[in-house]
Parts: structure tokens; sequence; C-alpha cells
């Protein structure tokens, strides 16, 4: 039991709607019913009676009602309490983020943030998504933002925004007739250039070869890189090809700098995703920028959790390469 799904239940119960508890949570309304089924599990027992009318509170329901105001009154009052000096409010709001959301996405998030909470306090650290999972799970970072899904404690993913992933050569007269239809034999001949292993880039930039035929293994792998500028400066000056976002490659092709190809013949499509823990006790301030990420996006997709047997062992869904 948490104070998540006590929020959902006594939301339900003062509603008496699944779908306007989840609008007033900013959640899905699967997520809700999962919260409420959860407890009924954990506790054993039916809270709601459901008929056609709708929803009501079951004798247990009641009973359960009147615990679940005091402890969230009770919730309300510790950080009321320990707000001023404390972690609860007027704290500083740790966000982990990889390298694409943090640069592209998180500097316009973040001012909307602070035009609608000008008393919060933000720190970001720029990580890979191996990384955001990681601080997510540990509880370093409150609020992250990944390229890709990796299994990690108790990390919940959703998806806020659809990128591109793009190969980008150099402007010479040797890659300006290449295209889609020849890229399985020209992509294995080149030299390219990859993210790090922890990368999202990289993870989903595998998943989308794989979907074309193409092993990891049997590129002509010149040089790892973690820093995208460095990157694309190598591949500007000839060294080799490489699979980057279209959000970041954007300005240079534009500039006439690179040439940009699709990934594949339906595009190199990934998310990105929000990333948090659910489960864990959250800062007012985490909920607050939850809630205008959403507003942003407009999203309402359901959320993917992932949890791995070993809390300790951070897994990719997918091998690295």
């Amino acid at each position: 039991m948490n104070l998540k799904q006590l929020e959902a239940f006594a939301g339900v119960a003062e509603t008496k709607s699944f779908s306007l508890t989840a609008k007033q949570l900013f959640l899905t309304q699967p997520t809700v019913s999962a919260h409420i089924a959860s407890l009924e599990k954990e506790l054993n027992t039916c809270l709601f009676i459901r008929s056609t009318k709708g929803v009501a509170l079951s004798d247990d329901g009641k009973e359960l009602y009147a615990y679940a105001e005091q402890m969230l009154e009770l919730e309300k009052k510790i950080r009321e309490r320990f707000g001023k000096n404390g972690r609860f409010a007027g704290g500083v709001l740790r966000i982990a983020a990889s390298t694409i959301p943090s640069q592209y996405l998180l500097p316009d998030i973040m001012v909307r943030f602070r035009e609608a909470f000008p008393g919060e306090k933000l720190k970001v650290f720029e990580t890979d998504s191996a990384g955001v999972a990681e601080m997510i799970a540990s509880h370093r970072a409150d609020v992250g933002f990944a390229g890709t899904r990796i299994e990690k404690g108790g990390c919940t993913y959703l998806p806020i925004y659809q990128d591109e992933l793009v190969v980008i050569t150099p402007v010479s007269e040797k890659y300006k007739d290449k295209g889609i239809d020849d890229a399985v034999g020209w992509l294995r001949e080149e030299p390219v250039i990859l993210r790090e292993e922890g990368s999202g880039t990289r993870q989903e930039a595998q998943k989308l070869l794989l979907q074309m035929g193409i092993d990891m293994a049997e590129l002509n792998v010149a040089a790892i890189m973690e820093n995208q500028e460095t990157i694309k400066r190598s591949v500007e000056n000839g060294m080799g090809i490489s699979i980057l976002s279209d959000l970041a490659v954007r300005d240079a092709v534009q500039a006439g700098k690179l040439f940009s190809f699709p990934l594949g013949r339906t595009g190199g499509k990934r998310d990105i995703y929000l990333v948090s823990d659910e489960g864990y006790p959250s800062l007012p301030g985490a909920d607050k920028f939850i809630r205008t990420v959403k507003e942003i996006y407009h999203t309402d997709t359901e959320r993917i959790t992932l949890r791995s047997e070993d809390k300790d062992c951070c897994r990719m869904n997918d091998q690295s390469f």
C-alpha cells in the first residue's frame, strides 16, 4: 500500500468516477483502476460496489476511506511543516535527462514550469538513458527523461514525444545519391561513429538496424563517442557516418554541413519518455513538473512500468552494442 494508491482510492470515493479521478490526478483511467485493484488485492476485500449507475463505497471501503482521509491529511501537514527548510517544498527538484531530451526538450519545459511555479528550484543532471534509470531507481533524481526504456527498479515510463533517428554523412558527391533502397549495403561498408553503450540513441538505433537486417557486429565501427557535437564535427570532417536524432542534426543539415537520410523505409521513429518511480513518495514540485510536461505534450498515454527481479542489476531490454 502506498500514498498514490490511497490518493486514487480517495479520489474515486469522492467523485464516484474513475475517469474524473484520472483527470484530476493527471493519470490514465487504467492506472487509477490498477491502483484500486492493487489495494483490493492487498487488503483482500472489495472497496467499491460497481453498477450501471456508477460506483459506491462498500462497507469496507467506507471504513478505509476514513483512514485514507487521515493519512492524506497527515501527509499534507508533514509537507507544510517541513516545507520551508526541508525536502518537501522549496527544495531542489532533481531532474535526470539523457542527451536529446536534455538539450532539445527540457529547456522549453523548464521555462513553462518556472512561469507557472516561479518559486521552484531545479537541478539538471545530463547523463545517458542508463544513467537516468539508475538515478530514478536509486532516488537520486525525482524525475527523468530518456530515449529508450531500460529495466531498472520501479522505473515507470510515459512516452511524451516521438523522435526520429537519421543517418548522417559528410557533404560530398560520394553520398549525394545514397538512398534507402541500397542502405543495407552502404551502411555496412562505411566507417561508423557510434554513441556510448548506455545511450538511448544507440539502443534504439540497434533495434531499427536489426529490422533492416543489419547486425551491429557487421558494421565498420571507427569510434565510440559520448558527445554528439563531437560526432557531428567528426562526420563533417569525413571521419565516417553516424546515426543521431533529427533534433540534434537538423540545423547542421539545413546549413548544408551534413547530409541526412531516413533510417529504413518507415523512418527511425522512437519515443522519448518521462521517467519516474510512482511507488516512491514524490516532492510536490515533482508532481507539478509532471503535470506541466503532460500539459505541454497533451499526453494521456498509458505508462509502462519495468521492474527488475534484481534491483541492483541494470539490464537492457536489448543487448547493448
